[in-house]
Parts: structure tokens; C-alpha cells; sequence
């Protein structure tokens, strides 16, 4: 129980923990009593007694962990993206069983480092991060007070191929296939997302701009569904080079008639018939970006053009120099010097 403790002015002031903030900070709720006497320090403390007793009696909730995460995922069914419910499934399944049947009052942050501790030995950092975040997503609304800790894995610095403008170009010259090269066109110069690119309609362009809206994704039971885009800043008008627009322009319905791991499927031969070194599908929309970066496109139009509603990631992964480009500044830099020194 808490202990109160007596004022300059007499005054007895009781102090009980009531929760932690966003930030680290740890907020108390006082009670104070003007009785200046040993029974003014009882009054405080009672009050203070009380007051806790009554939040814990509210705040202690009845479910284990497993039938919160349940309602979690049920309250937020309709807005968050269906990827986001199927990964929150699994997880449940697959990743927090250990948790599954205890009560969310009753877990420890003990138990949650536990958790944690034995995930990271055989799952990327990433991975492991994201399993804590949808544990500290479930406590902050079934026990807000609680405040986790929780030492995760250090972050490991995604190893990224980025194509060159020469890798693209023995890319484009060894497909054979339309609906591959236009993913292809559409992933490298839009640059759209493979999912993006597989609900993109012919209804959506007006002239050479298209207006990115939905998406193809799996749902939880593993369905290829329409969906709207990733983020607000994922539907957007997406102004493509007239050589892609000549692509596309005379299909009807379905511009890609693909699925998204068809696509993947199919890139992966690409690459190894083209002898090119290994990368992503994906990697197109990072080439797009580092392209437009060495350039010296603003990231505000790159991040528009791209549908990212922030510059973390342009900072964290599509700003890497392409080995061409890195090779050429190189030399001008060089060259500078060169002459610098030569200079009498």
C-alpha cells in the first residue's frame, strides 16, 4: 500500500500509481487530506487505498489473452486491411500460443519476454517485433495501465538488390509474356505494387494516368480478394510514361490477368533465364525510387507517385545508389580532384 508522506504545509499527500504514457512517463494520482494530525496521513492513505481497489476492480479484465485478441480482431474487422486480419489469425494460431489461455490480467511482462526470447531463436527480427506489437496492441486496450519493457531483437538492415537501368533492360528483352511485361513496365516506372497492379481496370485510366484504387490480396482463408489500397496514400493518380500507356491502352476489363503469386512465380524464372543476379519483384518499385532519387526528384513526388504516406521508408530502404549511377558520380567526383591537383 501506498505510503503518504507529509507536506511543507502540513498537509498529507498520497501518491498511487494510475498509468504510463506513450512516452515512458509515468503519471500518479494524488490524495491529500488538511488534517495536519496522524489520522489526516490515515485519511490519505485510505483514499488512496480505495481508489486503487475501484480501478483495479474496473480494469481487471476477464478474459484469458487469447478470447481478447479474438475481440480485437472482431472490433477491427471492417477497417483494417484484410493482410493485417489474416496475419493477426495466425499469429494467434501459430505464435502466441503460449499466451493463449492466460488470463490478460494475470500476464507478466516476465512471461512476455519469455515469449519474446524464444521467438527470436528461430525468427527474424522483424518477425519478432511484429508479434510484440500486436501483444502490446491487445494490453493497451484490455489493460492500459500495464506498461511493457520488453527487450526486443536489434533491427537487422535489410540486404536489398537494387536493379540497374542495364539489368532492366536485359529484363525487358527476355519476356515473352504481355501480362509479365506489362507487371514489369507498371512495377519499374510506376512504380505501383504488385497487388496494385493486379486490380488495376481498364476503366481507371484517363489518357496515360491511372488512377490506382484497389488492390488483390489474400484474406484469411486464403482467397484472392479486392480490397482498397494500402493507405490513403495509396490511391492516387499515377501519370505513366506514353511507352506504358501503349501497353495497356487498348485491353479491356483486367489490365494484368494475373494473380499477384503468379506474377512472383513467373519473375523468379525471368531472372534466372536472363542470368541476372537474384531480386524481387518488388525490388522494380525500389529501382523506381532510387532512379527518381538520382535524379534529384524531391521525395514529396516520389512518395505521391509511389503511394507512401511518409519518408521513413524512402529513408530506410529506396535510397540506396545504384551501382551505375554510384560508379559515375564517382568519377565526377574524381575528375574534380584530379584537377584540382593538377592545377600550377
Amino acid at each position: 500500500m501506498a505510503t503518504a508522506k507529509k507536506l511543507p504545509s502540513g498537509s498529507w499527500r498520497c501518491q498511487v500509481y494510475d498509468y504510463t504514457d506513450e512516452n515512458g512517463k509515468r503519471h500518479y494520482k494524488s490524495f491529500t487530506s488538511n488534517n495536519h494530525t496522524s489520522k489526516g496521513k490515515r485519511e490519505a492513505e485510505a483514499m488512496a487505498a480505495n481508489w486503487a481497489a475501484e480501478k483495479e476492480s474496473h480494469s481487471r479484465c476477464p478474459f484469458t489473452f487469447g478470447d481478447a485478441l479474438g475481440q480485437y480482431i472482431a472490433d477491427r474487422e471492417s477497417v483494417l486491411a484484410v493482410s493485417t486480419i489474416r496475419e493477426y489469425k495466425r499469429a494467434r494460431r501459430v505464435d502466441l500460443v503460449d499466451l493463449e489461455n492466460i488470463k490478460v490480467a494475470d500476464i507478466t511482462p516476465e512471461q512476455i519476454q519469455e515469449l519474446i526470447n524464444k521467438k527470436a531463436k528461430d525468427k527474424s527480427p522483424k518477425t519478432v517485433r511484429n508479434i510484440h506489437g500486436i501483444i502490446s496492441a491487445v494490453l493497451k486496450v484490455y489493460r492500459p495501465e500495464m506498461a511493457l519493457n520488453t527487450s526486443l531483437p536489434q533491427k537487422i538492415p535489410p540486404k536489398l538488390y537494387i536493379p540497374t537501368d542495364n539489368d532492366i533492360k536485359v529484363l525487358l528483352e527476355h519476356i515473352d509474356n504481355e501480362d509479365m511485361m506489362i507487371a514489369v513496365l507498371l512495377a519499374a516506372f510506376g512504380p505501383l505494387r504488385r497487388s496494385e497492379i493486379c486490380g488495376l481496370e481498364s476503366t481507371d485510366f484517363n489518357g496515360n494516368i491511372a488512377h490506382i484504387q484497389r488492390a488483390v490480396v489474400l484474406d484469411e482463408n486464403k482467397q484472392w480478394v479486392d480490397k482498397t489500397t494500402k493507405s490513403v496514400a495509396g490511391n492516387r493518380f499515377v501519370p505513366l510514361p506514353d511507352f506504358v500507356y501503349d501497353r495497356v491502352k487498348d485491353r479491356n476489363g483486367r489490365i494484368v490477368r494475373l494473380k499477384p503469386n503468379q506474377i512472383s512465380d513467373r519473375f523468379i524464372d525471368i531472372i534466372k533465364a536472363c542470368g541476372l543476379p537474384h531480386f524481387r519483384f518488388h525490388d522494380l518499385r525500389h529501382y523506381c525510387a532510387s532512379i527518381q532519387h538520382a535524379l534529384g526528384i524531391p521525395d514529396a513526388y516520389i512518395m505521391q507517385r509511389g503511394g507512401w504516406g511518409s519518408d521513413t521508408v524512402l529513408k530506410q530502404v529506396y535510397r540506396h545508389a545504384l551501382a551505375d549511377k554510384s560508379d559515375e558520380m564517382n568519377n565526377v567526383a574524381n575528375d574534380h580532384f584530379a584537377k584540382l591537383c593538377n592545377i600550377k
